[in-house]
């Protein structure tokens, strides 16, 4: 018994140590001229769709919910994070080559398509962030316009 009391004590030590371990916040109160949103000026629905569904990994400023301030909660939404914006950031959209936008374009219509994006374990939490089938199909709808117009 006395065992276990030293190795719970020993765990709640490490938990409460890793506490004090920072990490990289992603947040930024500038709207860079390159961000999706400026610069295709999709409809609203379309645009709050983006921004309660992707923007939280998708671009340079991430609003974060109380619980990202525990650890290792934190570590795992900084990895998540940093992951999301190296496949896609929507703050550097109009940076990209008009080929790399048709390719991700083609990419976040297959995604929704399937039913990948946004990621189960975001909608988890993130009620409002989930798609109906309507809204998937408004995102599709729209992607494939501004492909289109992209590639024309």
């Amino acid at each position: 018994m006395k065992f276990l009391k030293i190795i719970g004590f020993v765990l709640l030590v490490a938990f409460v140590g890793i506490q004090f371990v920072p990490t990289e916040l992603n947040q930024s109160d500038i709207v860079t001229s390159t961000d999706f949103l400026l610069v295709n000026n999709p409809p609203e629905n379309i645009s709050t769709l983006l921004q309660e569904s992707c923007y939280d990994c998708h671009s340079n400023n991430t609003s974060y919910p109380w619980y990202s301030k525990i650890q290792p909660i934190a570590w795992f939404m900084e990895d998540h994070i940093k992951e999301g914006k190296a496949e896609l950031n929507f703050s550097e959209w109009d940076s990209l080559s008009n080929r790399r936008k048709a390719s991700k374009l083609n990419s976040i219509i297959k995604q929704v398509e399937s039913d990948e994006m946004p990621l189960s374990s975001y909608t988890l939490i993130h009620k409002e962030a989930r798609f109906s089938e309507a809204e998937a199909q408004r995102v599709i709808d729209y992607m494939e316009r501004l492909k289109d117009s992209i590639t024309n």
